[in-house]
C-alpha cells in the first residue's frame, strides 16, 4: 500500500478537498499542518515553493486541483465517462473562479481595491451560487448525474472556506446546496473525519 502524506497550513483552504477525497476514499495519510511562523522552512523543500503538496511514497505531487482530479480517478468519484469527467471538471472551475475572488477580497488591505474586489463578490457570489443551486436540484440531489463525485466534496469542502472568510453561511439562502452539504458532511468518513479535525481559522 502506498504511503500518503499531505503537507498545508492548519486552515480548510486549497488542502480540505483533498482532506475530503482522502477520507471519503478510506486512505490513511499524515496530515501535517505547518504554522505559518515554520513555513519559511519548508517553504524551498516544495517543487513550486507552495502548498498544498500531497507525497505518495515520498514523491511530491503539487497542485491542488490536480491532486483532487488523479485521487477521484483512482477511487470512483471521476466521471465515468470523458463527457462526465469534463462537467465535474467544470463545475470545479466554476467554484474555484468563486474562490478565487473571495480570496482576492479577503487578503486586500488597500481599502480602494478591497471595496472594487467587495463588488465583484456581491455580484459573483450569488450568480455562482444560483447556477450551482440550480444545477444541483436539476441533477437529482448532486453536482453532476445524480451521484456523490469530486465535485461534490470539493464543494463542501470550499463551501466552509467561503463562509469563514465571509463571515456567513453561504448556503443558507440556497435549500439544494445547503442539503448537499449536509448530505456529504454526513457521509460516515467525512463525518468521522470533522468529528476529529483540528480547530482551523477557517
Amino acid at each position: 500500500m502506498p504511503t500518503y502524506k499531505l503537507t498545508y497550513f492548519n486552515i480548510t483552504g486549497l488542502a480540505e478537498p483533498i482532506r475530503y477525497i482522502l477520507h471519503q476514499s478510506k486512505i490513511k495519510f499524515e496530515d501535517k499542518r505547518l504554522t505559518f511562523e515554520e513555513w519559511p522552512q519548508y517553504k524551498n523543500e516544495m517543487p513550486l515553493g507552495q502548498v498544498p503538496v500531497l507525497e505518495v511514497d515520498g514523491k511530491p505531487h503539487p497542485q491542488s486541483k490536480a491532486v483532487c482530479r488523479l485521487l477521484a480517478r483512482q477511487n470512483n468519484l471521476a466521471g465515468s465517462s470523458d463527457e462526465e469527467s469534463y462537467r465535474i471538471d467544470a463545475v470545479v472551475d466554476t467554484i474555484d473562479d468563486l474562490r478565487q475572488a473571495i480570496s482576492q477580497y479577503h487578503w486586500e488591505k488597500e481599502p480602494a481595491a478591497k471595496e472594487k474586489l467587495k463588488a465583484n463578490v456581491d455580484t459573483k457570489l450569488p450568480f455562482t451560487l444560483q447556477k450551482l443551486n440550480d444545477r444541483v436540484k436539476k441533477e437529482g440531489g448532486y453536482l453532476v448525474n445524480g451521484k456523490l463525485s469530486w465535485a461534490d466534496l470539493y464543494y463542501t469542502a470550499t463551501s466552509e472556506m467561503f463562509s469563514g472568510l465571509l463571515e456567513t453561511d453561504v448556503n443558507k439562502d440556497y435549500p439544494e446546496l445547503k442539503k448537499l452539504v449536509e448530505k456529504v458532511r454526513s457521509l460516515p468518513n467525512i463525518k468521522a473525519y470533522l468529528e476529529t479535525r483540528p480547530k482551523t481559522m477557517f
